[in-house]
């Protein structure tokens, strides 16, 4: 679960983390009112749940109310990503003297907690790791030690005012804490500026709790908006579908989280790009495969569907008459490409062959059909 921007900045504040002082507002009077009860300069940023906001006209300085209400006025609307802006963050302007970047993630590989930090901050953190790699230092805190001096001098080392130093470390173990407590799998600060006056405060807030601890952190999980994700997404979710939206064309259905994933990567070797990563997951029920295809088919990018099956628990006939009855009631005209094997495949390809369906093929071998697939999405 993402968080926006303000709602990260407020989890931030609860574990001491200085952050500026802002108002959530909708509307361009709002903004105004905002303005004036800040006083001075503001900066008027949408809130959505994806990165870019800068580049695409989302973050605005405003001199004062009047200022503040008409950049509000141009934000509000914009197609940001997909993501339109129907809520903005209106917060006192920052003077900046630097900027640093800090956050601590999952490492998955480790399972470990990975700290990453860079006096390069204020860009995005690719850009950092693909242009300067050496800028950007990385310390795993191993959760059974937990986060220990030695990890923030390693972390800090090329910070060189002491001043910095000691509230960068206390901005650190604050984030730590906000990682571990809140159940995170990514608390991010870009950038944590430095004011002229030495001040050390984040000036922005990327937040992920983990969806599977949900349930103990209650007043967190309080602060999903359904309207604010991918709206894919939310209507996934509703239909109890695992989906994920990606930029591609090609879209993806598999049966277990492995072979979807590796799926989209066979895509992506065929010269392809995936549309979406959907799981059907062990079970592979027809009503699982109707919910799936009417989430694919509201996708207007998706230009060809790839149904990658693996009958172990999953019986491939049953797979097959849920992609049947599936066309049925959605209409789906999309081009089909299906992929079958494991228990009952053989019974699974005499039926959709029997059906002789005009937007529907079954191939032999994965990468068979990931090759028709994108043929079909050119």
């Amino acid at each position: 679960m993402d968080l926006f921007e303000y709602q990260g900045k407020e989890l931030l504040a609860r574990f001491g983390i200085p952050v500026s002082t802002g108002r959530l507002v909708s509307s361009p009077d709002e903004a105004r009112e905002a303005a004036r009860e800040l006083g001075g300069e503001v900066v008027v940023k949408a809130q959505v749940l994806t990165g870019g906001r800068g580049k695409a006209g989302g973050v605005k300085l405003a001199a004062d109310p009047e200022e503040a209400a008409a950049r509000a006025g141009e934000i509000l609307g914009l197609d940001i990503r997909g993501h339109v802006v129907t809520r903005l963050w209106v917060e006192t302007a920052s003077q900046i003297a630097s900027e640093y970047y800090l956050s601590v993630a999952l490492d998955r590989g480790t399972g470990q907690a990975l700290f990453m930090f860079t006096t390069q901050g204020g860009v995005e953190i690719e850009q950092v790791a693909a242009e300067a790699p050496d800028a950007l230092v990385r310390v795993h805190v191993d959760p059974l030690e937990g986060l220990e001096p030695h990890h923030l001098r390693e972390l800090l080392a090329g910070v060189a005012s002491p001043g910095e130093i000691e509230q960068i470390e206390q901005i650190a173990e604050s984030l730590y804490r906000c990682f571990v407590e809140s159940d995170a799998m990514l608390c991010e600060i870009n950038p944590l500026i430095v004011t002229p006056a030495g001040e050390v405060r984040a000036l922005d807030a990327k937040v992920t709790i983990d969806d599977s601890a949900l349930w103990r952190q209650p007043d967190i999980a309080e602060l999903r908006d359904s309207g604010g994700g991918d709206p894919l997404e939310a209507f996934a979710r509703e239909r109890g579908v695992i989906y994920v939206k990606l930029d591609g064309t090609v879209g993806i259905l598999g049966n277990g989280a492995g072979l979807s994933m590796s799926t989209v990567d066979v895509v992506v070797v065929a010269g392809g790009r995936p549309a979406n990563f959907c799981d059907l997951g062990g079970g592979g029920s027809a009503e699982g495969v109707v919910a799936a295809l009417e989430v694919i088919a509201r996708d207007p990018q998706v230009h060809s569907i790839l149904f990658n099956i693996f009958g172990g628990i999953t019986r491939c006939d049953e797979v097959a008459r849920g992609i049947l009855a599936a066309l049925e009631e959605t209409g789906l005209s999309v081009p089909i490409v299906v992929r079958l094997d494991g228990t009952n495949a053989e019974e699974g390809r005499r039926i959709l062959a029997e059906a002789a369906r005009p937007n529907l093929e079954v191939e032999p071998t994965m990468l068979d059909a990931a090759r028709r697939a994108v043929e079909l999405a050119a």
